[in-house]
């Protein structure tokens, strides 16, 4: 996704995704008024080290310091917020429903794509999903 924005709320989950049998996980950050993708990170496990690089990442491509954050009950996701000096919401549903939305939208097409790409290596489905995030944001 495009660099630059400056977003007023930026919802950030992290879900599982499933490639032939091996599970990854996927961080993303979506703007809830938009509904764009701002960053996206497929990672082979999840931990604190890895969402600090995430919020790292996303502050390096983004400006978010005057956002508010909306995470969910995610303990190392809200530990990253305090770190990196964000302010940060929980939030179950409201706007960060948006990034529930984008991630239904994601698991769909990665099960359709490790279907049709079988074997593919984490570093092919990293740059699909590169891919379908740049072609998700000219379609909003």
């Amino acid at each position: 996704p495009e660099s630059s924005r400056s977003p007023n709320h930026v919802a950030v989950d992290e879900t599982v995704i499933r490639l032939d049998d091996e599970q990854y996980w996927l961080y993303a950050a979506v703007d809830p008024e938009s509904n764009d993708l701002l960053h996206t990170q497929l990672e082979p496990t999840t931990n604190n080290a890895l969402a600090d690089r995430f919020f790292a990442d996303l502050r390096d491509k983004h400006d978010i310091d005057d956002a508010t954050v909306l995470v969910d009950g995610s303990a190392s996701l809200q530990r990253a917020c305090r770190k990196h000096d964000l302010d940060f919401r929980y939030e179950r549903h409201g706007n960060r429903n948006s990034v529930e939305r984008v991630f239904r939208e994601i698991k769909r097409r990665t099960t359709s794509f490790s279907n049709c790409f079988s074997n593919a290596e984490a570093e092919t489905t990293d740059e699909w999903l590169r891919s379908f995030a740049f072609a998700w944001n000219q379609l909003i």
